[in-house]
């Protein structure tokens, strides 16, 4: 939340400082500015964290009912072959076992991001593989007893709910309109202490995890 603050704080100077031509600005502007806060917060909050189911869980915590905790649906009839950015992060060598994960992260019902992970079996124990293969519990919290370190490879807006240069442009007054499905993707490789990878993992954030943190 004090991150939140500070972005916006820094934003609303930024209109200030442009020398906006109104003396209040127009509701949809005002809305577009807080949209883009949300999101602005989301992604600083992934990117300064190894673990993203964490930062949904705290994230569904802060904004969602009391008591709601984020949940995995996994889907285990999900198959796909790694792409070329899973090879190349991993380090894939001919013939070398893969497996594939497809999992949404919802709160309370509501899905915040959905996940395609490529990660290498012989890198986990047998009890993880285990756990991964018949359950739906969240990648990040089965394999947190291997202390992995997470690297950003991207990550993308989607979604820009103020265009380029907005701060020097008098402010937009038409409404903001619907938030698109997808707002956010970002790529990852999890890796062990000592650097070896052993998950490749695609992420895309929904209009859900904007939508339930705007103010109402």
């Amino acid at each position: 939340m004090l991150r939140w603050q500070l972005w916006m704080g820094g934003a609303l100077g930024l209109v200030l400082a442009a020398g906006a031509t109104h003396a209040a600005a127009p509701a949809g502007f005002v809305r577009r500015l807080e949209a883009l806060a949300v999101l602005q917060t989301l992604r600083a909050e992934l990117l300064g964290h190894d673990s993203s189911t964490a930062i949904l869980q705290a994230w569904c915590e802060a904004h969602g009912p009391p008591g709601l905790k984020i949940v995995a649906e996994h889907d285990p009839n999900a198959s796909r072959a790694p792409s070329e950015a899973a090879r190349k992060a991993l380090g894939l060598d001919p013939g070398q076992a893969v497996r594939y994960r497809r999992v949404k992260l919802a709160c309370g019902g509501i899905v915040l991001s959905e996940a395609d992970n490529w990660y290498l079996p012989e890198r986990l124990t047998g009890d993880m593989n285990h756990t991964l293969d018949t359950s739906d519990a969240p990648f990040g919290a089965v394999v947190r007893p291997l202390d992995f370190r997470r690297r950003f490879l991207s990550a993308e807006l989607l979604w820009k709910p103020l265009p380029d240069g907005w701060a020097k442009v008098a402010p937009d007054p038409r409404p903001m309109g619907p938030v698109p499905a997808e707002v956010l993707q970002d790529t990852a490789v999890l890796t062990t202490p000592d650097g070896k990878p052993f998950s490749f993992v695609a992420e895309t954030y929904t209009a859900a995890a904007v939508q339930m943190a705007l103010p109402r």
